[in-house]
């Protein structure tokens, strides 16, 4: 199969393997290829980054690249697949000196059908360190309303430190987010600020006073889509680790003030790990 005959329907519409080892090879071979987009964490988990940045970035205009990202991902220690990520938007950082050739790069891996390349985009806007938080906010958006849920978990990731480090500037940027109708680019902002988080650092500030989240907590503290829900309750479940007291109350005030069943769903399961204790 070369890269412009068809892809069979029985591969777009495959569910998905159970684990890695699973994975059929054809599947892996339109991976590495950047043809298809995994459907789930097990096939996100067998791209061959190096294979795969052999196919694309040549398409690109970045091929010189190829042999420098090979040499890069060869040289880390612990490969888990998020540094493997960062690994290759590290060296197209390098490779992208200038802010035009930086803007037609982010574009192109925007739109490509791959995630693993979009996720390549989102920690290439990470780590621009010319980039000021509004900028890499604003170009992040559509990467936090991918279609894929890979591409939308690496956005938050990719700007984690950035929010943590300019905690009262990022809260008031994501202001804006929290009341999109969008429920992913919502979820980008209450997933980006959890305190304690998935994969990544605390961040501390929030942590130990979790109130400081409020104005991206209140307008989704009723939110429809369980998407977003979700988000926030795990944003509560980790706030409850270090300020139990302030949990409950919050709580106790919302089913309060909002006695809907998508509150209720979501003080439920923010109070999970003080039922527990």
């Amino acid at each position: 199969m070369t890269s412009s005959a068809p892809i069979p329907e029985s591969i777009l519409r495959r569910k998905g393997s159970p684990n890695t080892t699973s994975v059929p090879a054809e599947v892996r071979r339109l991976l590495d290829a950047g043809l298809i987009e995994a459907v789930n964490l097990s096939e996100w988990l067998v791209v061959d980054q190096s294979t795969l940045a052999g196919h694309v970035l040549p398409d690109l205009g970045l091929g010189e690249a190829v042999p420098d990202v090979a040499a890069a991902l060869r040289q880390l220690d612990k490969p888990t697949t998020p540094k493997r990520i960062a690994t290759v938007a590290g060296v197209l950082s390098r490779a992208l000196p200038s802010r035009r050739s930086f803007d037609q790069a982010l574009t192109a891996l925007q739109r490509h059908r791959s995630d693993v390349v979009r996720t390549w985009g989102c920690h290439l806007i990470g780590l621009r360190t010319v980039l000021n938080l509004t900028e890499k906010l604003t170009l992040i958006r559509p990467f936090a309303a991918d279609p894929n849920m890979g591409v939308r978990e690496c956005a938050w990731m990719a700007v984690r430190e950035d929010i943590a480090t300019q905690l009262s500037d990022a809260i008031r940027l994501l202001e804006s987010f929290v009341r999109e109708a969008d429920p992913n680019l919502r979820r980008f902002a209450t997933e980006a600020t959890r305190p304690r988080g998935v994969w990544c650092r605390h961040i501390h500030a929030l942590r130990d006073d979790p109130a400081l989240g409020l104005p991206l907590l209140e307008p989704v503290r009723s939110d429809p889509a369980r998407y977003v829900q979700n988000s926030v309750a795990n944003w509560l479940n980790d706030a409850s680790k270090s300020q139990p007291d302030w949990v409950q109350q919050l709580c106790r005030r919302w089913e309060r003030e909002s006695p809907t069943p998508e509150t209720v769903w979501i003080c439920r399961r923010a109070l999970r790990t003080l039922r527990k204790t």
